[in-house]
């Protein structure tokens, strides 16, 4: 076997493990804000959704959790980021900052507009103020701006849910909104993630 080879087969392997790396940190702040919601919040008034790809006329989108309730459903994107972040809510990318190293992402505030736009378009028949949009972070960030409204730690998130208390929707809509979605997602398979991450390179090259 050639040098040559041996430095492409090395590669692939390094690419392939740093992206399987990437996707289980992520889950990992997924399924903690996962597991914090069901901890909280109960069925029949609560019924939490994760990792529902929902079909749009140009490709797809992916949504982290949807949290349906009688106060409300919540599209949620997490972020289990460490370090600090500097948000502005107009800006296209954010900043975080972990010891001299920056690091540009995506404002969540504007990749998860695309995901509540989807889920108000299936949840048509409820006003669109009782679809809320929310930004959890659920690693050891430290916002050192101001931090935007809609976005929250995982326990100010808890805290904000909690305090809703006027119902806007009755257990039988809520159950019906469920279903809705559960209709309308696609299948958790290697092949949707495939096509959504064509989708996502089709429309910018950017994020879910």
């Amino acid at each position: 076997m050639t040098t040559f080879l041996y430095i492409l087969i090395a590669a692939v392997v390094g690419y392939v493990f740093g992206r399987y790396r990437a996707h289980s940190f992520q889950n990992r702040g997924e399924a903690l804000l996962a597991r914090t919601i069901r901890n909280h919040f109960a069925s029949p008034d609560y019924h939490l959704m994760n990792n529902v790809t929902l079909p749009l006329k140009d490709g797809t989108t992916q949504v982290d959790h949807i949290l349906v309730s009688r106060f409300g459903v919540f599209v949620i994107e997490t972020k289990d980021y460490n370090g600090w972040i500097f948000a502005n809510p107009k800006h296209a990318t954010w900043t975080q900052t972990i010891f001299k190293s920056k690091f540009k992402f995506q404002n969540p505030i504007f990749q998860n507009y695309r995901h509540l736009r989807a889920v108000q378009s299936l949840l048509d028949f409820l006003p669109p103020e009782a679809v809320k949009s929310a930004i959890v972070f659920t690693g050891e960030a430290e916002f050192k701006t101001e931090i935007p409204d809609g976005v929250f730690t995982l326990p100010r998130f808890i805290e904000s849910v909690r305090s809703q208390t006027t119902s806007l929707l009755s257990q039988n809509r809520v159950q019906f909104c469920v279903g809705r979605l559960e209709t309308s997602r696609l299948a958790l398979t290697r092949k949707t993630d495939i096509e959504h991450v064509q989708s996502l390179q089709r429309r910018h090259g950017g994020e879910a």
